[in-house]
């Protein structure tokens, strides 16, 4: 791949094949190992929900057919989380694995949870928290749900310290930091005990900003700890704030880009707009949802309507050119897509077909000039 200079699009012409499957992927490096991942990543926090184990496996089963080499999921899934579901996704997969005898297939990803209010993750009824402690509990437990003696990355889903990404606001609020925050090199520290136990192969971040970001990759310099690899963020049509800061570390550090929720969940898909709430979406099941208010405001409905026009326009599946809009991104590693339905899971894999041309291009920035960012500037 390269990177072209007039317009910081991704040149995919260049795609590798391995073989005539896995032409129907594309491959990037995951940071600087030597990990190649599929530029779609197979999104799990669904199952145990909404879909059931059988429905699990045959995703699965599809996406690895058609050259997704990327799995991720959570100690945490399944969402909306419940202390009676959570860990029910690690489970799913696991149980697939240990049926399929597959674990060289793959590359799997998970998640330990930060700081929280919940208490039905640890011993005890111990609150979650970034030490020590915490860490080798959790991924014992993940890698027994998992039933592999290793995960390939694992990221820290959120901060310990207070932290902006889930306040919807796009700008840093000051606030002293707690004295009881477990401090970044402890975490750090921790990660390469699971890393020198072969327990873990690689570390990444999610839901990070840029100055938690550089003081991971400065500590693992200074004290010779585990390099940050990829960071997990929220990044869409609607909500491109990883483009002010992140990104520039991406370009410099090669910490790309894992984005969740390509579809602004759902929204972009434009089965929202006009007052419309489908059957079984999850609006409906769940309402607005923990992180809805990131996408919930006139300003995102009416950019959504537009970027609907032009997938109208150039006669594309909404779904499929937001979710390719972000996968052409110089900063992006892979693009995380979920589906309940395999239509819709075969519709999100099949986007890297999509050729958003110069035109396309054009009219997306057309819309983000007049509407930047809005998802997180109306609150």
């Amino acid at each position: 791949f390269f990177f072209q200079a007039e317009d910081g699009i991704r040149d995919a012409s260049t795609s590798r094949g391995l073989g005539d499957v896995y032409k129907r992927q594309e491959y990037r490096k995951l940071g600087r190992t030597d990990i190649e991942v599929s530029s779609i990543c197979l999104g799990t926090m669904t199952w145990g929900e909404q879909n059931t184990e059988a429905d699990a496996h045959e995703q699965l089963d599809y996406a690895l057919a058609n050259g997704v080499n990327f799995i991720d999921t959570a100690e945490l899934y399944a969402v909306p989380t419940k202390a009676n579901t959570q860990g029910s996704t690690e489970e799913y997969i696991g149980n697939w694995i240990k049926a399929r005898n597959n674990r060289d297939k793959f590359i799997l990803a998970s998640k330990v949870a930060g700081r929280s209010g919940l208490n039905y993750m640890r011993e005890d009824k111990e609150l979650t928290r970034l030490s020590k402690e915490h860490i080798h509990y959790a991924i014992d437990k993940s890698l027994q749900r998992l039933q592999t003696d290793y995960i390939d990355l694992y990221q820290v889903h959120w901060p310990d310290r207070p932290f902006g990404a889930f306040s919807g606001k796009l700008e840093y609020r000051f606030s002293p930091v707690p004295e009881d925050t477990i401090e970044i090199e402890t975490t750090l520290d921790a990660l390469n005990d699971l890393v020198k136990a072969g327990k873990i192969r690689h570390i990444g971040l999610s839901n990070e900003t840029p100055w938690g970001t550089m003081k991971y990759l400065e500590l693992s310099k200074t004290h010779s700890l585990p390099r940050v690899v990829s960071i997990q963020n929220a990044y869409n049509l609607v909500n491109r704030a990883f483009e002010v800061g992140l990104s520039e570390i991406t370009n410099h550090e090669d910490v790309g880009l894992l984005s969740y929720s390509p579809l602004g969940q759902g929204i972009l898909t434009g089965k929202y707009l006009n007052g419309q709430m489908p059957q079984g979406s999850r609006m409906a099941l769940f309402g607005d949802g923990p992180l809805a208010y990131r996408y919930k405001s006139d300003r995102t409905l009416k950019a959504t309507e537009m970027y609907v026009e032009i997938a109208k326009k150039y006669d594309l599946d909404p779904a499929q050119m937001a979710i390719r809009f972000c996968d052409i991104q110089p900063f992006m590693t892979s693009t995380i897509i979920g589906a309940t339905k395999m239509d819709q899971l075969k519709a999100c894999i099949d986007s890297i077909h999509v050729d958003l041309t110069k035109e396309i291009l054009g009219e997306i920035a057309k819309v983000h000039r007049e509407l930047p960012h809005l998802s997180l500037i109306h609150i």
